[in-house]
């Protein structure tokens, strides 16, 4: 069976590998298949070391699911570099699959976990990373809509990180005139950015006067999601 390596960006958060490593076991028993987690940087196994790992152990492919919800420049340039590096260093076909993306898929997930964690009169603010890339960015906000329609809750996207109108300023523009606020991450694991602005929630309450409540990053509930790019990425070319 062709093995599946999940690519996360990485994190010195020191709770991020195990949250990724649920995930990977989770849509690795989905597809009945060998899976492993491999990424970018901060954090250990890289994609070339995991590669070799398989090649060494008779593996002669993998695909390779990017942990990514947008086309910015880590999909663009830090994934296809680090594919190629573990390619040749390994000897292994490596299949690059879509990255998780912001189609109607995570806007599934994204609302079932608004339905089981959000209370009935909350503005949902969802809260992804943040991105300089201006197609990223309107792809986000799509989600958001798409998110919203699904849900039936008001949604507004923060980015964690940007210029005015990110972070811990941004859900207290969002949450301005609002009685309930519910934090929805769009964060595969935890992260230090997201730590950061849960340390600020109670003075955010504090400022507008809103009740916020919040769910945790997506981790297992991804796994149908890694699955399925799994199995779209069977008949593409290697690299």
């Amino acid at each position: 069976m062709t093995a599946l390596i999940t690519l996360s960006h990485g994190s010195r958060h020191p709770g991020s590998g195990g949250g990724i490593r649920r995930l990977t076991r989770a849509a690795g028993q989905l597809i009945d298949a060998p899976a492993f987690d491999a990424h970018l940087e901060f954090t250990e196994p890289t994609l070339p070391d995991v590669a070799f790992h398989l090649a060494a152990a008779g593996h002669r492919e993998a695909i390779v699911v990017p942990l990514l919800f947008t086309d910015a420049f880590h999909a663009r340039h830090d994934v296809p570099e680090v594919v190629a590096q573990a390619a040749e260093h390994s000897g292994l076909s490596l299949h690059v699959a879509p990255g998780l993306g912001t189609g109607d898929c995570v806007a599934g997930v994204l609302s079932q976990r608004v339905a089981l964690d959000a209370p009935a009169d909350s503005h949902v603010v969802l809260y992804p990373v943040g991105t300089s890339d201006e197609a990223a960015q309107a792809a986000l906000g799509e989600l958001g809509a798409r998110v919203a329609e699904l849900s039936g809750h008001s949604v507004s996207v923060v980015p964690a990180t940007g210029p005015a109108g990110s972070g811990g300023a941004g859900v207290i523009e969002a949450a301005a005139g609002r009685s309930a606020v519910h934090l929805l991450p769009l964060f595969v694991t935890d992260g230090l950015l997201l730590d950061r602005l849960r340390e600020q929630l109670p003075r955010i309450a504090a400022a507008t006067g809103a009740r916020f409540t919040s769910s945790p990053p997506l981790t297992t509930d991804l796994a149908a999601v890694v699955a399925s790019r799994y199995h779209s990425a069977l008949s593409l070319p290697a690299v």
